[in-house]
């Protein structure tokens, strides 16, 4: 009887741990990205400890708040450079005149309606222009729009709620740097604390580095995505270049996505503006992506992920071509 109340116990205080699991699921998350946060911080509290005048240092929770006001002066400040350029891609949206783009699209959905009609997907006397325009004019329509935008700044509000719970944790993370250590260790066994506190105190060094290199990536993808892109001679390479470099962070898929939205962008720009040559600058677009892309994996990553993890590049070079192919077998 004993044994059936102890498994039963057992079984009840599991599903009560899974619920508060799920039930505050986003303190978890508020906790990890807090970590992160701590793990960029943490070298510019080491850095601040190191100024001083005569013998007065700053106080280590004074390097804390510093080092958080900068990472956050970072953040707004890229804020503040690409929500102008996105209210202006959507403000353009709106622009869009859906006969006009029919018209630019009359062969393209001819081709396309022919070899529906060929394989006897869509009947003979049907077309899929009348739908198309349909769907465009209420995507393209200014209060369709408007009430995406609203929707946006309705969801910022938890955004920022978000955004000072993760400061606050990561606040104390700074400050205290054995804290998320001591918090895991909760959870380890006695016998493992030492072992524990080795392998996170790497891991911990090791993901400080990867993710200042993470930003460095991005910052250099984004570079030449503008630059190659400015040369040409194409609207909005900023915000195509701020994109490209932000979807690159995603493996494997996230350059094609980030291509993706710039062939979208520029499509749309394109059209907002009377671009007679809109082919000529989608081919531009997806050129200086390729471009950036083979740049990135063959020399930024290398050079970039070598000197933030201490490894050679050509160990970084062989990590990503034979990850590369594992992936593609694995496809």
């Amino acid at each position: 009887m004993s044994k059936i109340v102890k498994i039963t116990g057992g079984i009840l205080l599991l599903a009560l741990a899974g619920y508060l699991l799920w039930r505050f699921s986003f303190l978890i998350v508020y906790t990890l990205v807090a970590a992160v946060v701590s793990f960029l911080g943490h070298p510019i509290v080491r850095f601040l400890e190191t100024v001083r005048y005569k013998q007065i240092k700053i106080p280590r929770a004074v390097c804390a708040i510093l080092a958080l006001v900068l990472l956050l002066i970072a953040f707004l400040s890229l804020f503040a450079i690409f929500v102008p350029l996105i209210t202006s891609q959507v403000q353009t949206l709106s622009k869009i005149d859906p006969g006009t783009l029919m018209v630019n699209l009359e062969i393209p959905l001819r081709w396309v309606e022919g070899h529906l009609r060929e394989f006897g997907l869509i009947p003979e006397n049907s077309t899929i222009r009348d739908e198309l325009l349909l769907r465009l004019k209420s995507i393209l329509s200014f209060s369709s729009i408007s009430n995406i935008f609203n929707s946006i700044i309705g969801v910022a509000g938890s955004f920022f709620v978000a955004l000072f719970s993760i400061l606050f944790i990561a606040f104390f993370f700074i400050k205290d740097e054995e804290l998320f250590a001591k918090g895991v260790l909760l959870f380890v066994p006695g016998n493992k604390h030492t072992s524990t506190r080795n392998v996170m105190r790497q891991s911990k060094r090791l993901l400080t580095r990867y993710f200042g290199g993470v930003i460095l990536e991005l910052l250099g993808v984004m570079t030449c995505i503008t630059l190659g892109l400015t040369i040409l001679g194409v609207k909005n390479a900023l915000l195509l270049g701020f994109f490209g470099g932000l979807m690159n962070i995603v493996p494997y898929i996230g350059p094609v996505i980030g291509t993706l939205l710039g062939v979208v962008i520029g499509a749309t720009a394109g059209l907002a503006s009377g671009e007679p040559h809109l082919l000529l600058l989608l081919i531009k677009i997806v050129a200086v992506f390729v471009v950036s892309n083979f740049i990135d994996n063959w020399v930024l990553q290398p050079l970039i992920f070598s000197s933030s993890v201490k490894a050679h590049p050509l160990e970084i070079f062989y990590v990503i071509i034979i990850g590369g192919s594992l992936w593609g077998c694995r496809e």
